[in-house]
């Protein structure tokens, strides 16, 4: 996908992050800090990592400025709630930064944190494959617990296969 215009870009990631709201929203609110195992991200950990990483990472080098990447630690916010409501307010504040992209911000080159040049619009691309990877691991933190998570895109594997000529 070759991101050509911002609007459009800005339409489709949202369909993405409503998508992984869905699934946060199957997050037990007691389970918040729970983890399957220790030392490894806990849903808040999850949770608030995608918020500070599209901030001050991609929407700093969005910005043609260095990562600020502050970590995603409970300091941030505790609690399901609050943890939800930071990361719809760094969302918010992306959002607004990635609005005023031009055609041609799109298109000059920007330094990633691991030192690698890369153009701006396949960076913002990189940012939603990051995305759906922590989705798929919030899914499989809700399987763990026996959690069950609506299909994302209507039907199950299960109801696919049976509407499907085999």
């Amino acid at each position: 996908m070759e991101i050509t215009n911002i609007e459009m870009f800005l339409k489709y990631y949202n369909k993405i992050r409503s998508r992984t709201l869905n699934v946060i929203k199957c997050i037990p609110h007691d389970k918040m800090e729970w983890t399957y195992k220790q030392g490894k991200f806990t849903f808040g950990d999850i949770i608030r990592h995608l918020a500070t990483i599209e901030r001050y990472m991609y929407a700093e080098n969005a910005q043609f400025k260095p990562s600020k990447y502050p970590g995603h630690g409970q300091e941030f916010a505790s609690g399901y709630e609050a943890t939800l409501k930071f990361l719809n307010d760094m969302h918010e504040e992306s959002i607004d930064i990635f609005s005023r992209l031009s055609i041609e911000d799109l298109n000059k080159k920007c330094m990633t944190p691991g030192g690698v040049s890369i153009t701006l619009w396949k960076w913002l691309r990189a940012m939603i494959e990051h995305e759906v990877h922590h989705r798929g691991q919030i899914f499989i933190y809700l399987g763990i617990l026996e959690v069950e998570v609506p299909p994302l895109y209507g039907l199950t594997s299960e109801e696919v296969l049976r509407r499907s000529n085999h």
